[in-house]
């Protein structure tokens, strides 16, 4: 069955293409904010380094509520070194938002993480944005991801959905149109286009539990906190459940607490359902791969393969010597 109350897309974009001021504006066209709220600029971009470079360098997760359907977002990375984590948080979505300057159109970094999307088979939507920008040529710019999108091997049914679904926007003005010559002056085109387009996620509630934990949060106060989609059946707080971890080794687990996403944090919950995105706490040392599900009835999921760590070179300042150093991926 399909969970028609839910949506998860990710947004696809090159550095300074707009992705985070779009999402804002998403956020407040959607009520996430109160009248006179002070809200920071680039509410995505949240830890220091990300604001100081104007790039995404985790992948993040929030939602909207627009027309009685969750809008779940998942930021992704956008560098090559975080390939992995790309991959992974792809798994989560069931759409995506390519998002492309109107004057310069797709740059490598979009190709990087579209062709990721094309492959986990994802319904792309474009966005065109900067339309009010000198040097704007919208047209030619659908055309160019079009083009892109051939060359990363999309499906017929891939390309056709992209050229079906494409909006232009401003996202600094808050504006997002079906043609770049309308004059509609809100997000909301935008908005009705994700829920009446991207498609909700083919679930099975009544099916035991199966969850896949993807990215890993940190609490000082709870540990390690395991977050992913709940892909069939319910989960509940307080329940006892089957932890599998990649090398297949099984061990359980009480869910202490379980959040689901809401606008820009996290909402404790009772239980979340097939579908939606959730975080768990309880999990001891959980870690990305684990599969959390029904003890009496297992679900089996594929492993979740996690890149090496690579090695890069840093060069003495005389050039004579250098030495490797990890950087974890």
């Amino acid at each position: 069955m399909r969970q028609d109350k839910i949506r998860n897309i990710a947004i696809i974009a090159h550095v300074d293409h707009g992705k985070t001021t779009l999402v804002d504006q998403m956020l407040r066209a959607a009520g996430a904010f109160h009248e006179h709220q002070q809200v920071a600029e680039r509410v995505l971009d949240s830890n220091d380094q990300e604001r100081e470079r104007g790039i995404t360098i985790l992948a993040k997760n929030i939602s909207i509520e627009y027309a009685g359907v969750k809008i779940n977002i998942i930021d992704t990375p956008g560098h090559a070194d975080f390939g992995g984590e790309v991959e992974r948080v792809l798994k989560m979505a069931d759409g995506a938002l390519l998002l492309v300057d109107a004057a310069e159109g797709p740059m490598p970094q979009t190709r990087f993480v579209l062709k990721h999307a094309i492959a986990c088979g994802l319904s792309i939507m474009m966005v065109i944005n900067k339309i009010d920008r000198e040097g704007a040529r919208p047209e030619d710019v659908v055309n160019d991801a079009l083009n892109l999108m051939m060359d990363l091997g999309a499906t017929d049914e891939q390309l056709e959905f992209a050229m079906e679904h494409v909006v232009y926007a401003s996202a600094v003005n808050g504006i997002a149109r079906l043609s770049p010559d309308d004059d509609g002056n809100d997000m909301l085109p935008l908005l009705d286009m994700i829920v009446d387009g991207i498609p909700a996620p083919e679930v099975d509630l009544d099916a035991p539990l199966a969850m896949q934990c993807v990215t890993v949060d940190h609490s000082s106060y709870v540990g390690r906190i395991g977050i992913g989609r709940i892909y069939s059946g319910v989960i509940h707080a307080g329940e006892q459940i089957l932890v599998v971890k990649n090398d297949g080794s099984r061990s359980t687990a009480k869910v202490k607490q379980l959040f689901t996403f809401d606008y820009l944090g996290r909402k404790e919950c009772a239980e979340a359902v097939a579908g939606d995105i959730a975080a768990v706490v309880g999990v001891d040392g959980t870690d990305i791969g684990d599969v959390y599900t029904d003890p009496e009835n297992p679900v089996a999921l594929d492993p979740i393969e996690i890149d090496p760590p690579t090695l890069s070179w840093a060069a003495a300042s005389s050039r004579t010597a250098s030495r490797p150093s990890a950087r974890t991926t």
